[in-house]
C-alpha cells in the first residue's frame, strides 16, 4: 500500500520527465501521468508541484548542486526526487519531514540515501529561493534585455482573469466578486477560485480570460452585425468576446474536441456564433469578412506563468515550425478580408520571429494602434505594435506575453 502522499509525489515526477525527456506539454503529460492519482486535491497537488519545479527548475539545481561534491547529472532521477522535496518545503510550505517521508520513497538504495543528506543539508542551512526565478540560460539568451523583467513576473502563479459578456457591469461584478479590474469588461480575482461555483458563472455572465488575451479584440471595436472570422478560434474566449461586441462570428479550428469547449460557453453565455471543424491551410469561406482575427499557433511562451514548461522544452526548432505555420495562415487570411476590412495578427509568443518578424511580412496597410486605444499602463511600440510580457503590471497581478498587429484592407 502506497504512503498517503505518494501517489502525487509519483506523479509529479513523471509529469517532469515528461517535459524534459519527451518535450510534452503539462497539459499533454497529465492524461497519463495522473491516470493513477485519486482525488482532485491530490492531481492538484502533484500539477502544483511539477509547474512550481519547472518554474524554479534553474534555482533548485543550484541548490542541489552546492550540496553536493559532484554534480549530479541533468537526467538523474535522485535530481528530479530532490528538486520536488526541496520545492515543497521552499515554496508549498510542506513541512520537510513531509517532504522527505513523501520523496524518498521513489528512490532505492545509494541514491535515496544521497537524497536524504543532501535536502538534509540544504535544510539545516536555511536556503531560500531568491525574489524571482533564473530563467534557464538559452531562454536568457533568446529574451536578453527583456529576461530580468519576465523573470519578475514569474515568481509566482497568475490571478484569475475574467472577461464580461457586458462591459456595462464591470462594477457590478467587480463589487460582487470581490476583484479589481484593469479595464471595461475585466475582472481579476485571487488565483484558487472554484470557478463554476463563483457568482455569475451559471448565468454566463462571464469566462475566464487572461486580461492580454482580452486585447486584440478590444482593438476591432464593436461590429454592429458586420462578419468577423475567428481563426484557430478554441477554446473560444476571443469568439465570445467578438460575439459580445456585436459581430456576426464564424469560429474556425482543427480541433473538434476543443471546439466542444467553445459550444459549451456559447450555450452557457448565450451568445452565438456559427462553427466551422477544418485546417485553415486548406478551407475557403464563402465571402470575404469585414474583420478577421487571427490569433495563430505559437510555441505560447507568453504563457509561462502558467505553463513553465515552455522555459525548458521550445527551442529554434519549435520556434521554426510555429513560424512557418503562422506565415502561411497570415498569408490566407489575408486574401479573406473585404476592402476597409482589418485584420488582427496576435501570438501568445516572446519570440519575435513569430511577432515582429511575421507582422513585417503581411502585406496590407498597417493600423498602427494607438496608446488611447488600450489601458493606459501599456504602450503600443513605435511601428505600432503592442507587446506584453509577464513584467508588466507586476504589482497588479502580471499578464501574458502577447505580439498583436493591426492591419487595413483597402
Amino acid at each position: 500500500m502506497d504512503i498517503p502522499g505518494l501517489p502525487a509525489r509519483r506523479a509529479a515526477l513523471n509529469l517532469i520527465d515528461a517535459v524534459l525527456r519527451r518535450g510534452e506539454t503539462l497539459e499533454q503529460a497529465g492524461g497519463s501521468a495522473l491516470a493513477r492519482v485519486r482525488g482532485d486535491a491530490d492531481r492538484a497537488l502533484a500539477r502544483a508541484i511539477a509547474t512550481e519545479v519547472l518554474r524554479w527548475r534553474t534555482d533548485l539545481d543550484t541548490l542541489i548542486d552546492s550540496a553536493t561534491q559532484q554534480p549530479l547529472p541533468d537526467d538523474a532521477k535522485p535530481r528530479a526526487v530532490l528538486e520536488i522535496m526541496l520545492v515543497q518545503a521552499l515554496r508549498l510550505e510542506t513541512p520537510p519531514h513531509a517532504a522527505i517521508a513523501t520523496g524518498l520513497p521513489l528512490l532505492m538504495g545509494g541514491p535515496r540515501r544521497l537524497a536524504h543528506g543532501v535536502f538534509s543539508t540544504l535544510m539545516k542551512q536555511g536556503v531560500a529561493l531568491r525574489e524571482a526565478p533564473t530563467l534557464p540560460p538559452q531562454v536568457q539568451e533568446r529574451w536578453g534585455a527583456r529576461a530580468a523583467s519576465i523573470a519578475r513576473g514569474l515568481a509566482e502563479p497568475p490571478p484569475l482573469d475574467l472577461s464580461l459578456r457586458d462591459p456595462a457591469e464591470t462594477a457590478h461584478w467587480v463589487e460582487r466578486l470581490g476583484g479589481l479590474s484593469l479595464a471595461p469588461g475585466h475582472v481579476r480575482l485571487p488565483r484558487g477560485a472554484a470557478i463554476d461555483s463563483l457568482p455569475g458563472y451559471r448565468e454566463g455572465a462571464w469566462w475566464v480570460q487572461d486580461f492580454a488575451a482580452s486585447l486584440p479584440v478590444r482593438l476591432l471595436g464593436t461590429g454592429e452585425g458586420r462578419s468577423a472570422l475567428d481563426l484557430c478560434a478554441a477554446p473560444g474566449g476571443k469568439t465570445l468576446q467578438l460575439a459580445a461586441a456585436g459581430w456576426d462570428v464564424t469560429a474556425l479550428d482543427v480541433s473538434k474536441r476543443r471546439l466542444e469547449r467553445l459550444r459549451d460557453n456559447l450555450d452557457r453565455t448565450g451568445l452565438s456564433a456559427t462553427i466551422v471543424t477544418a485546417d485553415a491551410r486548406a478551407w475557403e469561406p464563402e465571402a470575404q469578412f469585414d474583420a478577421i482575427l487571427l490569433d495563430a499557433p505559437c510555441t505560447a511562451t507568453g504563457t509561462c506563468r502558467r505553463n513553465p514548461d515552455v522555459l525548458h522544452r521550445v527551442g529554434p526548432r519549435q520556434i521554426g515550425e510555429m513560424a512557418e505555420l503562422q506565415a502561411a495562415l497570415a498569408e490566407r487570411a489575408s486574401t479573406w478580408l473585404a476592402p476597409g476590412g482589418r485584420l488582427i495578427y496576435a501570438v501568445c509568443s516572446l519570440e519575435p520571429e513569430e511577432g515582429e518578424d511575421q507582422a513585417a511580412r503581411i502585406g496590407l496597410t498597417r493600423d498602427p494602434i494607438a496608446a488611447g486605444e488600450v489601458p493606459e499602463l501599456l504602450t503600443p511600440d513605435d511601428s505600432g505594435w503592442l507587446r506584453t510580457d509577464p513584467g508588466m503590471l507586476a504589482e497588479q497581478g502580471g499578464l501574458d506575453g502577447f505580439f498583436i498587429g493591426r492591419w487595413r484592407k483597402e
